[in-house]
């Protein structure tokens, strides 16, 4: 029931809107300013007569306000809120049992600059609705949490279908299921300096991907998300490797600053704009956005190289063809017509060739490759000899131009396209990694995408003949993209498979980070009920890795406070009890006897972490 006091505290409060998010008080921001003195607030607050009663205390020559107990009641009070902050304001740094959280001994500066932010995934559906849960870990947790983890669950397909293995061989291609930031450090203890490229589409902290964030530090939150798993992704990096990432204009420029701090601007190479969609109806007050972008970064500037692409689709070239390639040879073949000429044509024409105006001696094209091109038919001659030769470009024959980085030629969505689209909110089109393979890699090189999804980067690796790697956590990697590379495999036709010439072949190894803590996470985000959570919590108990500042029974005892969370807010809390870096098994420990792993596992291991040379150019 809402006191007297309350309604009084909250007519006031409304007279301050950035205290409040779709009628709900945001404390934090109304704590901090008290907590700065903030004038207006303050007398605002006691210029109210029933407030002032409560919350002051009067003394000989003035009123003192007693703003702790104010802010407590504005912490725990349960007609504020539902008791879940109390609940988690309890897991955090204890003295003497005592939570120190706002003690004025403890300083907290720059949230979130430089921990670990720890990703879990829930909402197993296709959307890609990933929720990543953040903590900050000490050092001593960290190196545990970034450790080389045991791999299990080890299958290796091929066109023969699955097979059980305990070697790892240095062509073999990876995909590993697990958190990505733990697994890209279990990478580094193999792959350090031997991955040619590296895509990723990233989560594009839009609120439609359900990034999680304090929403006090959303870019913080999300640049030290992104900036660990970038770090690490360096050092995976030939000295001539390249890494793109794909972003949209919600965080592009942050990303951009980010990306020049662990790169280094002289490492920047190009921001692509891909025209992934045609215009639609505009519902907000901004122009409609039809583009993503694509930063390109190198690992060295000195040290790396492109190929030139062309493109025959983009809508210039389009224009260039329909102006040029206007004639028809005697098998109906469209060419267009290109003299052959030196720079100072005009002056320097000589007769020369079945005494027809050419160029004078020296220029580039010399006698002889004039006869190799007559001999072809690829020479007009005029109906005058007074008059230059052409050389006749064959529409079938033309490259293209060579693309800048305006990318308007590859769109999401291909009507004519056998690509599956399922991923429609994330799938990204063959076509768009079949040109950033071919810009920067060679056959047999290694690419890396660890924001897998769909697996579209893997695809089309296969196809192209390089080796991948892939690292995802959501389940659907054995729902949909392991079933569409065996498809690829066998041979599947979508894609750029006609283009490249594909008619399957090639084989993958899948394996996945050996679970402790990430099992519960799981069980957790799965949890439909609170009968579901006490046995839970029960199991936990047992044989969980718990946070040792935490006492489990005191956040979880059955009192009205508990009882009176929600359902998410109990699921929340639970996963934070747990040990944030036991969420997977080290290697270092495969042979402790407690967890009974398998010999032909320990085999794998051992084969995996044993061998450092990989990829055809780095042996």
């Amino acid at each position: 029931m809402e006191t007297k006091v309350q309604f009084e505290i909250k007519n006031v409060l409304k007279d301050f809107p950035d205290y409040w998010e779709n009628n709900s008080l945001i404390k934090s921001r109304v704590i901090d300013d008290l907590r700065n003195y903030k004038k207006e607030l303050i007398e605002k607050l006691l210029s109210n007569e029933i407030i002032r009663q409560t919350y002051t205390l009067e003394i000989t020559n003035g009123t003192v306000f007693k703003v702790e107990e104010f802010i407590s009641m504005l912490r725990y009070k349960n007609y504020w809120e539902n008791s879940y902050t109390r609940y988690s304001n309890e897991i955090g740094l204890t003295s003497d049992d005592k939570y120190f959280k706002y003690n004025t001994d403890v300083v907290l500066n720059f949230p979130h600059k430089d921990c670990i932010l720890e990703g879990g995934m829930t909402k197993e559906d296709v959307g890609k609705n990933e929720v990543y849960y953040h903590k900050v870990l000490a050092k001593e947790e960290i190196d545990i949490l970034l450790s080389p983890k045991v791999l299990t669950n080890i299958k290796k397909y091929d066109q023969n279908g699955e097979h059980s293995v305990t070697e790892f061989n240095d062509t073999d291609n990876l995909i590993i299921k697990g958190n990505n930031l733990i697994a890209l450090h279990t990478l580094k203890e193999r792959y350090a300096g031997k991955i040619k490229l590296i895509y990723i589409d990233i989560p594009y902290n839009t609120g439609s991907d359900s990034f999680r964030y304090n929403d006090r530090f959303n870019h913080s939150t999300w640049l030290t998300f992104i900036k660990n798993r970038l770090e690490v992704a360096k050092e995976l990096l030939t000295e001539d490797g390249s890494i793109f990432v794909q972003i949209d204009d919600n965080e592009d420029s942050y990303l951009k600053v980010l990306m020049d701090e662990i790169f280094g601007r002289e490492c920047f190479r190009n921001k692509i704009t891909w025209k992934r969609r045609g215009g639609s109806a505009n519902p907000s007050n901004r122009l409609n956005n039809v583009v993503d972008y694509i930063l390109w970064y190198v690992k060295d500037a000195e040290n790396f190289y492109y190929t030139p692409v062309f493109s025959l689709n983009d809508e210039n070239t389009q224009k260039y063809i329909k102006e040029r390639f206007t004639h028809l040879d005697e098998n109906g073949r469209r060419y267009m017509k290109s003299p052959i000429q030196s720079p100072n044509y005009r002056e320097n024409l000589i007769y020369d060739y079945k005494g027809y105006k050419t160029p004078a001696k020296g220029y580039s094209v010399s006698r002889e490759v004039l006869e190799q091109w007559d001999k072809e038919g690829k020479l007009a001659f005029p109906d005058d000899k007074s008059k230059n030769i052409n050389r006749k470009i064959y529409l079938d024959e033309y490259k293209g131009q060579p693309i800048n980085s305006l990318w308007t030629d590859i769109y999401v969505i291909n009507p004519m396209s056998k690509e599956r689209t399922e991923f429609t909110s994330g799938q990204k089109p063959e076509a768009l990694i079949k040109r950033i393979i071919e810009m920067v890699t060679e056959e047999g090189d290694i690419v890396l995408d660890f924001f897998m999804g769909s697996a579209t980067t893997q695809a089309t690796a296969l196809k192209m003949n390089r080796q991948f790697i892939g690292i995802e956590q959501m389940d659907y990697i054995n729902t949909f993209s392991i079933p569409r590379l065996r498809e690829v495999i066998e041979g599947n036709q979508g894609g750029v498979s006609k283009e490249v010439g594909w008619n399957g072949g090639g084989s993958f190894v899948y394996t996945e980070l050996y679970p402790l803590n990430q099992k519960y996470v799981e069980q957790i985000q799965n949890t439909n009920s609170d009968e579901d959570i006490e046995n839970l919590i029960k199991r936990i108990k047992v044989s969980a890795f718990l946070d040792f500042k935490i006492k489990i029974d005191k956040v979880t005892n059955k009192n009205n406070d508990f009882t009176a969370l929600s359902l998410e807010e109990k699921k929340d809390l639970l996963i934070q009890v747990l040990d944030a870096n036991q969420l997977y098994l080290s290697y270092f420990e495969i042979d402790d006897e407690q967890y009974c792993i398998p010999e032909p596992v320990k085999q794998f291991n051992r084969s995996f972490y044993s061998k450092k040379k990989v990829g055809k150019k780095h042996e």
